[in-house]
């Protein structure tokens, strides 16, 4: 790579900021400025991409035609004439002439082809000066760092320093706010200079410090950067708050500087400030040696000192230094800030600040006193370098403050080297040239990962000269280095080296600072664009006949060939091959050999030849000469080539070997035939449907360059392959192995090739079965005859040298076959690794047989551990191979659940005793299947003749399955039973049943609005037979998923005093209303199997009556079950299983079951039929106590009579559910005949239980049950539901009160049918005057309103009068009163 000159950004409106600072000086006639315009839109493309930017060009003649010639002369000189300069961070160019001034901000637009690219656009115009007879002398941009956390490090505004003619320095926004103004000295400003800080290299360089120096003709003035750093955030701060409020802008105090007077030197035009340096100990001692003599002093330790070099006339450099602290900073100006607060007058006088705000008559009294300017002081020049004839014109400082470059006016560029103060270079023919520096790190590569990588970064310094006479623009390596770019530009353009960054970062904030800053850049005016120069470090390394910068050339070459697409092979070949051999150092050539094989469109025969001629090439070289390291890549390279064309060639080849048939196999038919439906089964349903990447599928060809990057050469010359990524192993397999497996390859000649390339028989019988297991699709469709190619091969494995031990006694395990188990048990590909298994069984049998035949030589079978561990490892395989075809059942549409589960024998193993039951429960969960059609399924194990009629039970459960076929349903009961019967004990009912509650409940945690999957686990909890599971399950879902959810919506509903809404429920409890009044009807029938589960362990059942499902309290002993696990599974390690986890918990305490229990079913109530009630209100002190406390322990129960008030909000709590359920139940009623009671359904508001429980919470609360009895009679005739209120009455005890109770209302019916009924008939007003006075008098104060069916057939009403007479005694008061009503109701039904 060589130097570039690029373009990162251009100029807007040039020639409006041409027009503006040279608006009183167009003198040139209307052709020349016409011609100037057409000049300056000018497209430039073609020409300039014309010039010269390749890399060690020398300087050429360039010719344009005369158009180009007047237009250079006429519109180009003017940016000569001006000031200019550029922020670092090439956000910012100011153009200043005389007195006006242009800023250009950066900008982004989008151009033709849809990239952004940067643009500087004029963002403020204006006139700079205040005084009469100033121009702007000198400017520079200041970039200040943010003080943000978020943009440490970064630029937060840009601030404008300009120096005037008459000694002012103001300071300016972006937007041309004046900041700042202060008067230093009253000789014209000549250059302004700012030194940033930098994070030092290396440990002994002296961190400087930031500064802002000042030149005048014989002054030198420094600002402190880190004072004006908080200076100008503060004026900038202030000015933004008088603007926002409409005030004066208060004045700020003046800025503190040091001031020294340059001595013993005629002229002085432009210097450099070093920074602060300190002499050596020899330095010291020399130079006190010289000024003191022999008996000098020599202080202990060097002074720091200031470093300044000045250029001019007189001498041509001078070298001055000023000791630290030798000069305190001149703060008089503060101290007259402060007297102004006396008298303004003196502030007046002594101030120096201009236009901050002042009147005019102000502004002409500061004109006529100018502020004082303080003395300088003195500092002598230590010494220079004298030339009378020589005047300097400039000086540029190198980044690392060591060099600086001189121009003069006799042409030269002079190199000094600050340190020494000597002149160490000179270039001639540079006339007004214009200097800049770039220092280039060196690039991340082998130097960070080498033995000496603690190293610093390295650097390169490179010295920019720009000769606008030649219009050329050189880089130069320094010290002594030569020419390493030459750029070919316009004569007219202007050279930007700002020498500087940010200002404000400090050692802390600059940590992880990577601001990108342009170092030098060159504007051309006549196109606007600003260029940069990119100059790689490697051009540091050494000149021009350097064989190593060659080589990288060369790498570089080749590189940018192996890109290239549209190369033809052949010249590729050829190409590569030259720049190959013509590369010198080893490790480079190195490198090009492996870019070249890691290329992948190259065919691997031009591979072969290239790597061919390098290997000869080196043979014939000296032995001693050739680089070992390289020499045994490049064979260890051609080797694996040659495998790779070899194997390539033995599977394009026609010639296959028939497959063998061997006694060892006999019986294997068998073995297949009685796995075959199963494996059918399993094929179909792999056999599904999915989407895969080409690049992925298995068919693809393995390029070279990927078998070349998996397989590695040892130093002993054998062949190591690197398992890298599963697919790249099995594409490495495939490409060796699936060809033999298909029998289109000769199995032996790839297995002799393979052999004889040194790859051990452990990595090729990996690779066989990795390709094995991966292509399980394809074996299963042709299993007899891969399954006799797979043993071929694996016996031609075995047989190879190293893989079976000699010494192997058929007694013990061999490594070789523990390899193939190992691999089949880990193993996701149940079909393919059972026949894998098959074939390995048959093999050792084989060997072993084989073995004992040439020892013992007797007709006895051998007997063998690793038969018996065969045999096992079959016997699993069968059992995982039934249990992976029942998971691979697809789900129903519509199903939660996820992807099927993969299962192999480890991960049984690795499960625990409960690892096989727990990957049912899952599948079970994905098939949504309901808790009783999987209690059917699992009866068909005992009697599968009554298979029908439970298909026929299942009812609503079979529904849920819509768009599955009645075939597919049975199948998948038959794989259910299958896999049942595979396994026993580890799925047994009780366990199935338990691990499928535990799942349900899992996932109802996961999303509680999924209140069926509750229900669910629930019912799975009540088909569990053993009552020490469903104890402990019970208490395990409790204690981890229940009490927490019943604690918020019992304190929750307490503390809003009703049912809540949908978001309150949201909020605390997690879940929304309806979802919530479910899981509470959970909550009563879990502590409900708790309560019977517990009363038949402890011998005394007390169950509530009013869930569907009843314990049987006959069993009088129950002992604990015992659990147990197939044989072949008994190695299982891992987790215990739900039912021994519910076995080891401790029983609980029936009446503190029975309290949660209480609460549950008044919660349930509450939500069901959304009432005001506070439901832990309802207990006293030692029943909210006793509240979600552990189950498990003894509380203090609330125990004799309670508050008679308490008492009286629970009956009132009762009484209003009742009401609420006799209203849901009217509407579902009122369609029925009047004959008889429809059947109510078994859940909801409407259920058919709800008076029996609040009936059995009443006997539990201490209410009168007889008071709540009454309240539904009541309630069902208030309700017209007259046949279901005479089914209670019957189970009334007080007759006495219920007939008064029914007497007023029916009252309230026959008041509202003769006196309140809109359609009032003259029989009944007929009727009403016939009745005797008391009772009419009584209907008339009765009040139908209170009715909610008012409208009561008369018949009815007048069964009603009839019960009224029965229940009511002949001397109860109102007896008479009911007589008289009879008659009134015959005679209005008659």
């Amino acid at each position: 790579m060589s130097c570039s000159f690029l373009e990162f950004c251009r100029l807007q409106d040039l020639k409006a900021v041409r027009d503006f600072l040279f608006l009183n000086k167009k003198t040139e006639p209307v052709e020349e400025k016409n011609l100037t315009e057409n000049e300056l839109t000018w497209d430039t493309s073609d020409w300039e991409s014309a010039w010269d930017t390749g890399d060690n060009k020398e300087e050429e003649a360039t010719s344009a035609s005369k158009v180009e010639e007047v237009t250079t002369v006429q519109s180009a000189p003017w940016l000569q004439d001006c000031i200019v300069s550029l922020s670092p961070c090439s956000d910012l160019l100011v153009l200043a002439h005389d007195q006006k001034a242009a800023f250009l901000s950066a900008k982004w637009r989008s151009v033709d082809s849809g990239r952004e690219e940067m643009t500087l656009a004029v963002s403020w115009t204006g006139t700079l000066s205040n005084d009469e007879g100033e121009c702007v002398s000198s400017s520079i941009c200041i970039p200040l760092a943010s003080q943000k956390r978020s943009s440490t490090g970064r630029p937060d505004w840009t601030c404008v320093v300009v120096g005037f003619t008459s000694g002012y320095v103001r300071f300016y926004t972006e937007n041309g706010v004046l900041l700042l103004a202060q008067l230093l000295h009253e000789d014209p400003v000549l250059r302004l200079k700012c030194r940033t800080y930098e994070i030092p290299r290396h440990p002994g360089v002296t961190e400087q410090h930031e500064e802002l120096s000042i030149l005048y003709p014989a002054a030198l003035v420094t600002i402190d950067g880190f004072s004006l750093f908080q200076s100008l955030r503060a004026c900038r701060n202030q000015v933004a708050r008088a603007a926002a409020a409409g005030s004066d802008v208060i004045q700020p105090p003046p800025l503190a500087y040091k001031k020294w007077g340059l001595q013993d030197m005629e002229t002085i035009v432009d210097h450099s400030s070093v920074g602060i340096m300190t002499l050596c100990v020899f330095d010291q001692m020399r130079n006190a040696s010289i000024l003191g003599g022999f008996n000098a002093s020599v202080k202990g330790s060097p002074p720091a000192m200031c470093q300044y070099v000045t250029v001019g006339g007189g001498p041509y450099t001078g070298f001055y230094y000023a000791v630290e602290g030798s000069s305190q900073p001149l703060l008089s100006h503060v101290a007259l800030a402060v007297a102004s607060k006396l008298t303004s007058a003196l502030f007046s006088a002594a101030s120096g600040w201009l236009g901050w705000h002042k009147n005019k008559n102000e502004e002409e009294a500061v004109q006529k006193h100018k502020p004082k300017v303080e003395p300088a002081t003195p500092l002598g020049i230590r010494f220079g370098l004298p030339d009378s004839r020589r005047h300097g014109e400039s000086i540029c400082l190198s980044p690392c403050n060591t060099l600086a470059g001189v121009t003069d006016d006799f042409g030269r560029v002079t190199l000094l080297d600050l340190a020494r103060g000597i002149c160490i270079r000179m270039w001639k023919g540079y006339r007004d040239a214009q200097l800049g520096w770039l220092q280039v790190p060196e690039e991340r590569g082998d130097r960070e990962f080498s033995p000496s990588s603690a190293l610093p970064r390295r650097h390169a310094l490179f010295l920019v000269i720009y000769a606008p006479r030649r219009g050329i623009l050189e880089v130069w390596a320094m010290q002594q280095g030569p020419r390493v770019g030459a750029f070919t530009v316009g004569k007219h353009c202007r050279l930007l080296y700002a020498g500087y960054r940010l200002m404000g970062v400090n050692s802390v904030t600059s940590q992880g600072w990577q601001l990108h800053t342009q170092q030098v850049c060159l504007l051309d005016p006549i196109t606007g664009a600003l260029r940069t120069v990119n100059i790689p470090f490697h051009l540091a390394l050494s000149d021009k006949k350097s064989e190593r910068a060659k080589d990288i050339h060369l790498l570089k070459r080749l590189t940018t060939l192996l890109r290239s697409r549209e190369v033809e092979p052949d010249v590729l070949e050829s190409e590569a091959k030259s720049v190959l051999l013509d590369i010198k150092h080893p490790a480079i050539k190195k490198q090009a050999l492996e870019s070249l094989l890691s290329n992948k469109n190259l065919p691997v025969s031009c591979l072969t030849k290239v790597t061919c001629s390098l290997y000869d090439t080196l043979k014939q070289q000296d032995p001693e000469e050739v680089d070992g390291a390289l020499l045994q890549f490049c064979t260890s390279q051609l080797k694996l080539l040659q495998l790779y064309t070899g194997i390539q060639n033995l599977h394009s080849a026609a010639d296959t070997e028939p497959c063998s048939t061997n006694d060892s196999l006999d019986g294997i038919e068998e073995e297949l035939s009685r796995v075959g439906p199963t494996l059918q089964c399993y094929s179909k349903l792999t056999l599904r449907p999915s989407v895969s990447f080409a690049q992925d599928s298995p068919d693809s060809p393995l390029p070279a360059q990927a078998f070349l990057s998996q397989i590695e050469c040892t130093e002993e010359g054998e062949l190591r392959v690197i398992h890298g990524s599963e697919t790249e192993w099995n594409q490495l397999g495939n490409f060796m192995f699936w060809g033999c497996l298909c029998g289109k390859s000769p199995l032996h000649k790839v297995c002799d090739t393979l052999q004889q390339a040194g790859i051990s028989p452990q990595q090729l019988l990996s690779l066989l079965l990795s390709v094995w297991l991966q292509r399980e699709k394809e074996v299963l469709q042709k299993p007899e005859e891969t399954v006799r190619y797979l043993h071929t091969l694996l016996i031609a494995l075995s047989n190879m040298k190293g893989a079976v031990e000699e010494s192997w006694d058929p007694q013990s395990v061999s490594p070789w076959w523990q390899q193939v188990r190992s691999i089949c048990i880990q193993s996701h590909n149940a079909a393919a690794a059972l026949l894998a298994a098959f074939v390995a069984h048959r093999g050792v049998k084989a060997c072993i047989t084989s073995r004992a035949d040439s020892k013992l030589q007797s007709d006895w079978e051998a007997v063998s551990l690793e038969l018996e561990q065969w045999v096992v490892c079959v016997r699993q395989l069968e059992d995982v191979l039934v249990l992976q075809t029942l998971l691979l059942v697809p789900s129903p549409q519509g199903a939660a659940g996820g992807a099927a589960a993969q299962c192999s024998i480890k991960t049984l193993l690795e499960g625990g005793t409960g690892g096989i039951a727990d990957s049912v429960s899952k599948w079970v969960f994905r098939q949504n299947l309901a808790p009783e059609r999987l209690k059917e399924i699992l009866l068909k194990k005992e009697d599968k003749e009554e298979d029908d009629k439970l298909e026929q039970k299942a009812g609503d459960e079979v529904k849920e399955h819509e768009g599955k076929s009645q075939e597919g349903t049975d199948r998948t009961a038959e794989l259910l039973v299958a896999v049942c019967q595979r396994f026993p004990h580890s799925l047994s009912p009780d366990l199935l049943f338990a691990h499928c509650c535990w799942e349900y409940v899992v996932q109802w945690n996961k999303d509680p609005e999924e209140g069926r999957h509750l229900c669910w686990a629930v019912e799975h909890l009540r088909l569990v037979s053993s009552p020490h599971i469903q104890l402990g399950i019970c208490t395990m879902m409790w204690s981890t998923f229940i009490v927490k959810r019943l604690s918020a919506a019992a304190y929750l509903m307490e503390k809003v005093g009703k049912a809540p809404k949908d978001r309150l429920c949201r909020r605390d409890v997690g879940m929304g209303d309806k979802a919530m009044t479910s899981f509470l009807g959970c909550c009563v029938q879990l502590l409900q199997i708790l309560m019977e589960v517990t009363g038949v362990l402890v011998k005394n059942h007390c169950p509530l009556s009013f869930i569907n499902y009843h314990a049987d309290s006959a069993v009088e002993e129950v002992s604990a079950p015992e659990l147990s696990v197939e044989e072949v599974w008994c190695g299982a390690e891992g987790p215990a299983s739900i039912a021994e986890l519910a076995l080891e918990q401790r029983g609980v305490h029936y009446p503190l079951v029975q309290h949660h229990c209480l609460l549950a079913s008044l919660l349930h109530a509450a939500m069901t039929f959304s009432l005001k009630v506070k439901p832990l209100s309802l207990f006293d002190s030692k029943g909210k106590n006793a509240f979600f406390r552990d189950l498990t322990t003894i509380q203090l129960m609330p125990s004799g009579d309670l508050d008679p008030g308490l008492v009286s909000l629970r009956q009132e709590f009762l009484r209003r559910v009742l009401t609420s359920w006799v209203q849901a139940i009217d509407d579902f009623s009122s369609q029925a005949p009047v004959t008889s009671s429809p059947p109510l359904p078994s859940c909801g508001p409407k259920a058919d239980w709800w008076p029996s429980l609040c009936l059995e919470l009443g006997s539990l609360l201490q209410v009168n049950p007889d008071i709540l009895r009454r309240h539904i009679v009541c309630e069902l005739y208030n309700q017209g539901l007259d046949l279901r209120a005479e089914e209670v009455m019957l189970e009334v005890e007080d007759k006495d009160v219920l007939g008064s109770q029914l007497l007023v209302l029916t009252g309230q019916r026959l008041s509202y049918s003769l006196l309140h009924s809109q359609s009032q008939t003259q029989a009944a007003m007929e009727l009403l005057a016939r009745l005797p006075p008391t009772l009419c008098t009584w209907l008339k104060a009765m009040d139908p309103s209170e009715l909610r069916c008012p409208l009561v057939p008369l018949s009815q009403t007048s069964r009603l009068v009839g019960r009224l007479i029965e229940i009511l005694p002949e001397n109860h008061a109102q007896y008479s009163l009911a007589l008289h009503l009879l008659e009134a109701v015959e005679a209005l039904t008659t």
